[in-house]
């Protein structure tokens, strides 16, 4: 038998376009060639909008462009739409309501348009300029986030320039802040901006500005670039991009996982997937979360990474099926991730909000609904889930304030339910219910996709990676601890108990987890050899948590079949229909699958769904 492959970190999805003229380009000389190749073709100022994702890194285009133009003697301008940001004074008053004075809770901005970044008279300013500052016979460009909105005259070129959050926050870690804030020491109060108003804004932007400009045949001189390699930019013109992204959601794919390191961290996960070797632990993995990953194709033999979230865009009803876009618009509603503590930490002690918390306190359409299953542990190894009996949410919160004034200890014990960690069992975590994983678990975190709203209860009195205390949140724990999510109602229902629900041969799906009060179902297939299924019209997502190997093969696309190993996932789109799953390893495998519980009927719907949405008048 062949060696079994490592754990892919940069997993590629393929798609097959070779019969297809060729829209992919790549390189920064290449995007030089072709710049000066259109200009050559008019007269007067050649405009460029070059639109993009903050933290892009637009000098690594314009820097050449610009030696480009020196060389060939082509008079050249530009100018960065940061410039024209309201003071930061200015901009943190006007989004107080968003950004609170707290350091890691905001209010979501849904209801903000990009312009209100901008002064007042930015757009005029940029209108004059281009008509009169701009070389008259040369090459002007208009760059930064929101370039297309200050634009003086409809351009010659457009270009949106992406570039992913898990970039973005690798920058926030050399202290860039968000968009218009400056310089940030705080990680975690960056991440806040971010995630209650940078991304609610310019991220629906990015997908009007998409939508805009590749709603129409004739727009062809607009283009989509993948900036997340600097040094090697690919681009294709956003028509394209919407025949790639229509491809891919026709057939299985895996998003590229993000990890990252934290106080309570582990060693296995470090190990598994090769990463670096300074980073002290890795605490997550995620994989998928879809807001926050990325996914990797190989079209026409080059590279294209782009937000799982514009996939979701273009292709919901392939992707979830027609009664979950019913649900939950173009939103991926279920995610998996890892939680590593083996020789590493506790988690903090903590609970999730209720529905009707998260939506007027956050503005927040999903909350946290969660489960762990233990793939991996050691010997001791706990579970902490719901509280004891007797004992209060106001009574646990009453001895964590004695604690912490103390500096003494708490004994998590007392008043949370304390279960021995089981592999393979799966432990369901109802919003208001008061759990955490002890040290020594390797566990796959199956819940509804966000990620943020946890409110931290107790956290052994220790410091975060930064040296700052790790923000506690007892008085959100307050209102949203369930007194009735106790004992009793833990070993009543929150550790599964598996149900034999289909055999084929000598394989079998076991139900291990659905509840009303949970958007997801979790069942566990034990494959001996060959499985087949159907999505029945709705997506299903399987991660291989024991065994070497397993290939799943669409029946109406065998050319589309895909192969992972252990701790890997994919995800299957309502619309590959029946498949098949083939063990490929010497000894039974695995899976968990995760689909949408097919009695959840309350509708969790994203405030940007609109499944007849225009761009923004703001654009046209």
């Amino acid at each position: 038998m062949n060696p079994v492959p490592a754990f892919q970190k940069y997993p590629i999805n393929n798609l097959h376009f070779r019969d297809s003229p060729v829209f992919m380009q790549r390189g920064t000389s290449s995007w030089c060639s072709f710049i000066l190749s259109a200009y050559q073709e008019t007269a007067g100022t050649f405009y460029i909008t070059l639109d993009g994702t903050h933290g892009a890194d637009f000098s690594a285009l314009l820097d050449p462009l610009r030696q480009a133009c020196e060389k060939e003697g082509i008079p050249f301008s530009s100018d960065f739409t940061a410039k024209y940001v309201k003071p930061e004074g200015e901009l943190r008053s006007e989004m107080a309501a968003y950004l609170t004075d707290n350091r890691a809770f905001g209010y979501k901005a849904n209801d903000v348009r990009p312009m209100r970044y901008f002064r007042n008279d930015a757009k005029a300013f940029l209108e004059k300029k281009a008509l009169e500052d701009a070389p008259g016979d040369g090459i002007y460009v208009l760059y930064g986030p929101g370039a297309a909105l200050l634009a003086g005259k409809e351009p010659d070129l457009a270009f949106f320039a992406d570039y992913s959050r898990e970039n973005q926050q690798l920058r926030h870690a050399q202290r860039m802040g968000s968009f218009g804030f400056g310089e940030s020491d705080d990680k975690v109060e960056t991440y806040k901006h971010c995630l209650f108003l940078e991304w609610p804004v310019w991220e629906p932007y990015r997908q009007d500005w998409l939508t805009l400009n590749g709603g129409h045949p004739n727009k062809k001189a607009c283009y989509y670039m993948d900036l997340n390699r600097p040094d090697a930019p690919v681009w294709l013109p956003v028509v394209a991009l919407k025949s790639v992204l229509q491809e891919a959601a026709k057939q299985p794919f895996r998003v590229k996982p993000f990890f990252a390191p934290g106080i309570w961290g582990g060693q296995y996960l470090k190990k598994l997937c090769d990463l670096p070797e300074e980073w002290a632990n890795c605490a997550w993995s995620f994989e998928p979360i879809a807001p926050e990953n990325t996914l990797l194709f190989e079209v026409q033999g080059m590279p294209l990474e782009v937000p799982f979230t514009l996939l979701m865009e273009e292709a919901p009803y392939d992707i979830l099926g027609e009664r979950n876009v019913g649900l939950f618009g173009n939103y991926f509603p279920i995610r998996f991730d890892y939680l590593d503590t083996m020789q590493g930490g506790e988690l903090s002690l903590q609970v999730h909000p209720l529905q009707a918390y998260v939506e007027s306190t956050f503005n927040e359409h999903m909350t946290q609904q969660e489960s762990y299953y233990i793939m991996r542990n050691a010997p001791g190894a706990k579970v902490y889930l719901g509280l004891k009996e007797g004992v209060t949410g106001e009574k646990l919160l009453e001895a964590v304030e004695h604690a912490h004034s103390t500096r003494e200890p708490l004994t998590l014990s007392s008043y949370a339910n304390e279960y021995e960690s089981e592999k393979g069992n799966l432990y369901l975590i109802p919003p208001g219910t008061v759990h955490c994983s002890g040290r020594d678990n390797l566990v796959l975190e199956i819940s509804s996709t966000t990620w943020w709203f946890t409110f931290k209860i107790y956290d052994y009195l220790r410091l975060d990676a930064d040296g700052k205390p790790r923000p506690m949140n007892p008085e959100h724990a307050r209102h949203n601890i369930n007194d009735a999510m106790d004992t009793s109602a833990v070993e009543g229902g929150l550790i599964a108990r598996p149900i034999v629900v289909r055999r084929q041969g000598r394989s079998t799906e076991e139900l291990l987890g659905q509840r009303g009060d949970l958007l997801f179902q979790v069942s566990r297939l034990s494959l001996q050899n060959t499985w087949h299924a159907d999505t029945r019209g709705e997506f299903v997502m399987y991660n291989l948590v024991d065994g070497e190997r397993v290939r799943l093969v669409p029946a109406d696309n065998e050319a589309a079949a895909v192969e992972w190993g252990y701790a890997e996932a994919y995800i299957v789109p309502a619309s590959v229909g029946e498949y098949r799953l083939e063990n490929l390893s010497d000894s039974p495998c695995t899976l968990i699958a995760a689909r949408v519980n097919p009695e959840w009927s309350l509708p969790l719907l994203p405030p940007t769904w609109n499944p007849s949405k225009e761009a923004s008048h703001e654009l046209q």
